[in-house]
């Protein structure tokens, strides 16, 4: 069977992991810093150091205009904008007017809010770029829903093109892709709303009406289960063999790469996800019988007898044919002009915002599970399959991860910009700033929080991992 990154082999795919994950993490911290460093220098504060990473300094360079000292240290897991500032140290009297603490408090917010700020301009900038140039996604092809599944049970049956979705049957927006279709029904899920869908079926010329009940979905996560729930987990996929492993069932019995799948014991394969499922459930007993599959070879119908093996899947029993099963989707490019593009670029920023925020809403209250959560191993495996994948791919996930790093920032935890931008608030309201010794004890305590945050998100990693 092919890999998932064509020719690439496995120990050039980790150095490709390692250097995506590197160039990302670098990158949005640079833009991150860069945001705090400009409108620093726009309120007329006098920035000491930059620096993009931590531990043993790399390379370095002082600005003889600004007197900044740039640094680039070992580890770019991070970074820090240094400006002067009397809590900090002891200040020349002829530069106190560029000190920090002595700003207005709208220009302290503005240069504490302009990191996480930074990155979302970022994220507008990237998408932009992906719609202008375009990408090709999966058409908005429905494969066979599960059985029992929310699909199956609204009366899909596989092969359904999507046309249009929304909340309100009088308000549906245009559906251009299967991801399209994946973006609405995520959101109705986290937000336990039914999802209208406007679909036509290939016998049909009249699109049809149908209403999704994801309100009452119940869910702890969102990911491949949740999907499995809903009954659409992959586009529309034929049913054919596109490789098989040498020895396994479906070679031994005399299948072949190309070999259409028309029925099994008599049911009708409406497409390569329903044939996937049957597979997997004929193992579910521990043991397996012996399947009449017709199959479509160079034109002419023929009667192979499959007989699938026993595997263990986690603990669960599943049967196996060890073949690649499904067609290369259909592709549509996805393009937009220029001012849709960028429309559509702050559009897709804003509600992957309010998605991420969503979610960690649901994490803290208990109705998502802290599973969720990813952590640098994880990054780092999406940026090498990203990168692997090409250009648009990688810059998606640049993105994505930028929303996620500002929306993160914003958080009004201590430690944290948003942390600093809530002492702000305190002395807006009281017209005093927040006493030292409180902002120690709460700098601690957003410390542990971010510290523990740190410590799942790396357990949910290497569970993951391991698992």
């Amino acid at each position: 069977m092919r890999s998932p990154v064509g020719r690439v082999t496995q120990n050039d795919f980790g150095m490709l992991t390692a250097f995506a994950f590197i160039v990302a993490i670098a990158a949005l911290v640079v833009v991150h810093e860069l945001g705090h460093y400009a409108m620093a220098v726009a309120c007329g504060v006098k920035v000491l150091h930059f620096s993009v990473g931590f531990g043993p300094r790399l390379w370095g360079w002082t600005s003889p205009k600004r007197g900044t000292e740039f640094v680039v240290a070992a580890f770019p897991l991070g970074g820090f904008v240094k400006m002067l500032d009397e809590r900090e140290g002891p200040v020349d009297p002829a530069q106190r007017g560029m000190a920090f603490n002595v700003q207005p408090l709208r220009s302290r917010s503005a240069i504490v809010a302009a990191g996480p700020l930074a990155n979302l301009a970022l994220a507008v900038l990237l998408y932009a770029i992906v719609h202008w140039i375009g990408v090709e996604q999966p058409e908005p092809v429905l494969s066979k829903p599960s059985a029992g599944s929310v699909f199956a049970q609204a009366g899909f049956s596989g092969g359904e093109r999507v046309q249009r979705a929304g909340y309100d049957a009088d308000n549906l927006q245009p559906v251009l892709s299967f991801e399209d279709v994946r973006w609405w029904l995520t959101h109705g899920a986290l937000e336990h709303r039914d999802i209208t869908l406007e679909y036509a079926q290939a016998n049909h010329r009249s699109p049809k009406l149908a209403r999704i009940p994801l309100g009452t979905l119940e869910h702890d996560r969102i990911d491949a289960s949740l999907f499995q729930k809903i009954g659409v987990s992959t586009p529309f996929s034929q049913a054919r063999l596109e490789g098989l492993v040498e020895g396994a069932a479906a070679s031994e019995a005399g299948l072949r790469a190309g070999d259409v799948v028309e029925r099994v014991d008599g049911v009708v394969m409406q497409d390569a996800a329903q044939l996937r499922e049957l597979i997997r459930l004929s193992g579910r007993d521990g043991q397996v019988k012996s399947q009449m599959w017709q199959v479509r070879r160079a034109g002419a119908l023929q009667e192979i007898a499959v007989t699938p093996r026993v595997e263990s899947d986690k603990g669960v029993s599943i049967g196996r044919v060890g073949a690649y099963i499904g067609a290369p989707v259909a592709l549509v490019l996805v393009r937009y002009g220029v001012v849709d593009g960028l429309v559509r670029a702050v559009e897709r920023t804003w509600d992957v915002s309010a998605l991420t925020l969503q979610m960690m809403g649901k994490i803290v209250v208990g109705d998502a599970s802290i599973r969720n959560l990813s952590g640098p191993i994880t990054i780092a495996e999406y940026a090498g399959k990203s990168a692997a994948i090409g250009f648009t791919s990688y810059v998606l996930f640049l993105a994505l991860i930028s929303v996620s790093l500002g929306v993160l920032n914003l958080l009004p935890v201590p430690v944290l910009d948003g942390g600093h931008l809530l002492y702000d608030v305190w002395e807006w309201i009281s017209g005093k700033p927040v006493p030292d010794s409180w902002m120690e004890n709460l700098q601690r305590v957003g410390f542990a929080m971010l510290l523990l945050l740190m410590s799942v998100a790396v357990f949910n990693d290497v569970t993951r991992l391991l698992g």
